[in-house]
């Protein structure tokens, strides 16, 4: 859409521009224009010197400075040209203001020169630029461009100061001679192989930048034309020219800023959004997924004074018959009709997401009572009594569910939602059409409670150890780093499962001590190895929110390193996407870590709300790409494409990048090739002992 209206504008630049030359030649052969006053053209032409000088060190500096990671060749020759092209046009402006330059003041003939020439590198440099292929390049590069554009700029004014008595003269009796028209049509000559190789470059697909770019080479040849056509400097037709090569010059300002700014901006937001969609809608159906229904439900659990809220869980009865017989197609057919019918026949409130295969939820929010919610769900299910159509053939199918009502069946989404999915099975192994979650409530509120109570002796009986598991380079398979995680034995329970205590720790407070005793065992433990001569490695700990939402956290971390003897750089800290909700509260705590010399990571990358316009600022060094991305990356193409969306933006950020969950040979290849640095998992090792991550990784 954009390219077109810029596409229109280009075509109407280029008509007004023809109408107004042959204006200007009609109006001039049927009126006698006045030589402008001297020093009435000095005047105004100083003003738009002045504008072309103050306009060609802002495309410098807007394509030098802005975005500065991800530059793109043509970002950066071209701000290398203006910087040239500025520097002509502030000696040309400076002698006609008669300002001398040690002891020399430039003569007429000298300024004609540095504006024919200023024009002429313009036009030159934008058909080289433009004529090659963009591509991204490193900051390196940048640093070799400006050094060289800056000793290639002093070069030339030396050469000009040295042979300017040899130039020839550009007027002759105060009349524009031939060489000064022959120059006007060299620009001219340029100007349209410019506008050639840029419309020849973008014949498939035309930046709407480049577009802009093509309107300023247009006015640099309507002002070219008029100022052949002038008889000296002071005719109307030179004055009207000047003034259409600084409307170019703006031009190229517009070009430059959608070139570095807006169009890098809108990218931003296009993967944002192709992200977005991706990790939280199945490729098949076009409805939200899992992801989503565990996001949308935590907002319901969240929201506790909105009362009860149903999640139904469906599923297809023979529907692995149905494919077998059938076919994968139809299948996928008969999948997309389901999840259809059930949208188109919601209620306003309801809402309806794919749980991967053949399953589909509702959720029902505000339930009065149970047994309205069982005759809607029946109701639902009443749908599928008529036939579903596939390549002309009625097929009968039948759908079961089970449901479970927040806050009776689950303290959690995750809880309300994995007891509805056990109904939903107890429905089709009985052969009942629905099924009601069966709770017991109090005896898991009574072992919560328990639970908690042994959590806050745990610290102090010393119940709690650490794990390691290796960082693995994806190239070399060099042990570049080792994550601690948490393990609690509980002297009756036995191993205790990080997914039941932690939350309750994070809950109740706990987190924070117990997270303080983990960074110190773990820097404590590294260090012992570094002592002990092992090569020295990175440990990377986990945050949790309470803990990163210490104001005094960075120093406590520091007195924890001196206090150790250990170096900040190993030690890496990971927090979650949803640390970085309050964006200032968390650029502040993040820049206080990094001041500390650390290493910051975000783990489980892509399952939150990280917008990329804030996370190209954030002092971190690491994305982590969740291990529900990694676990299905060879089956399911969504999830093959947020991990190589993810890899590629990070590359572009300049960030190293973490596959968490590799389980197999075929995760591993398909990693290597979206050139993730390293990986994790159990396809390297599980979880570990310190004295068995010692004996295997560090001896080795």
């Amino acid at each position: 859409m954009r390219t077109r209206v810029e596409e229109k504008r280009t075509i109407k630049a280029a008509l007004w521009g023809i109408a107004l030359f042959a204006a200007l030649q009609l109006a001039e052969s049927a009126f006698a224009f006045q030589v402008l006053d001297k020093d009435a053209f000095i005047t105004v032409f100083i003003l738009l010197s002045s504008c072309c000088v103050a306009v060609g060190f802002s495309i410098f500096s807007q394509g030098w400075l802005l975005f500065s990671h991800k530059l793109s060749r043509y970002r950066l020759y071209t701000a290398a040209l203006f910087l040239c092209v500025a520097v002509c046009d502030l000696l040309q402006t400076l002698s006609l203001m008669g300002v001398s330059f040690f002891g020399y003041t430039l003569t007429a003939n000298e300024g004609l020169w540095l504006l024919i020439l200023s024009k002429l590198l313009f036009a030159t440099g934008i058909l080289c630029i433009y004529s090659l292929k963009d591509s991204m390049v490193s900051l390196a590069h940048k640093s070799i461009v400006f050094t060289a554009t800056s000793l290639l700029t002093l070069m030339c004014i030396a050469a000009f100061a040295i042979w300017n008595h040899v130039l020839p003269p550009l007027t002759s009796s105060g009349s524009m001679n031939n060489l000064m028209k022959l120059m006007g049509l060299v620009i001219v000559a340029v100007c349209l192989s410019g506008m050639a190789a840029i419309v020849y470059r973008g014949r498939k697909e035309r930046a709407p930048s480049l577009l802009i770019i093509i309107r300023a080479l247009i006015y640099i040849t309507i002002g070219q034309g008029l100022i052949i056509s002038a008889e000296n400097t002071y005719d109307i037709n030179y004055l009207l020219g000047v003034l259409c090569g600084s409307v170019s010059y703006y031009l190229m300002l517009k070009g430059v800023y959608r070139l570095t700014i807006e169009d890098p901006f809108r990218e931003q937001q296009r993967i944002e959004a192709k992200m977005n969609y991706l990790a939280f809608h199945d490729d098949l159906t076009g409805l939200p997924n899992k992801r989503r229904l565990n996001q949308r439900l935590g907002k319901l659990v969240q929201g506790r004074d909105n009362g009860k809220s149903g999640i139904v869980v469906f599923n297809v009865n023979r529907f692995k018959n149905i494919n077998d017989s059938l076919g994968h197609q139809a299948g996928d057919q008969l999948l997309q009709m389901v999840g259809d019918r059930l949208k188109r026949n919601s209620l306003p409130k309801e809402e309806v997401f794919s749980m991967g295969g053949d399953e589909f939820a509702l959720i029902i929010p505000s339930l009065v009572d149970v047994e309205s919610a069982m005759i809607r769900v029946r109701e639902l299910l009443g749908l599928f009594e008529k036939p579903i159509t596939i390549d002309d053939y009625d097929y009968h199918i039948s759908l079961c569910a089970g449901m479970a009502i927040y806050p009776e069946d689950g303290d959690t989404a995750e809880e309300v939602i994995q007891h509805a999915d056990t109904a939903v099975h107890h429905a089709k192994d009985y052969g009942i059409d629905v099924r009601h979650f069966v709770p017991s409530m109090q005896r898991k509120a009574k072992e919560r409670l328990k639970l908690e109570n042994d959590l806050r002796k745990a610290l102090e009986r010393n119940e709690f150890y650490l794990e390691y598991q290796p960082l693995v380079h994806l190239e070399t398979t060099e042990i570049v780093g080792m994550e601690a995680l948490l393990r609690w034995k509980h002297p009756k329970r036995g191993n205790v499962s990080p997914l039941e205590f932690i939350p309750l720790a994070e809950e109740s407070g706990l987190i924070v001590p117990i997270g303080e005793w983990v960074l110190r065992t773990a820097c404590q433990q590294n260090k012992e190895w570094q002592d002990a001569g092992y090569k020295p490695i990175c440990v990377s700990i986990n945050l949790s929110m309470r803990q990163f939402l210490q104001p005094q956290l960075a120093d406590q971390i520091g007195q924890i390193l001196n206090e150790i003897g250990l170096e900040p750089k190993y030690v890496e800290l990971e927090i979650t996407e949803s640390m970085t909700f309050d964006k200032e509260t968390a650029f502040e705590q993040l820049r206080r870590l990094k001041e500390l010399g650390v290493f910051i990571s975000i783990d489980d990358f892509g399952t939150g709300y990280s917008s990329l316009h804030y996370l190209k600022n954030m002092p971190i060094d690491r994305l982590k790409i969740d291990r529900s991305f990694v676990h299905e990356v060879m089956s399911d193409h969504n999830d093959a494409a947020i991990v190589s969306t993810i890899t590629s933006m990070a590359h572009h950020l300049q960030l190293k990048v973490t596959a968490e969950g590799v389980e197999n040979e075929e995760q591993l290849r398909f990693l290597k090739e979206q050139r993730c640095h390293e990986g994790q998992g159990y396809y390297f090792s599980k979880p570990i002992l310190p004295a068995d991550f010692e004996k295997t990784f560090l001896l080795h």
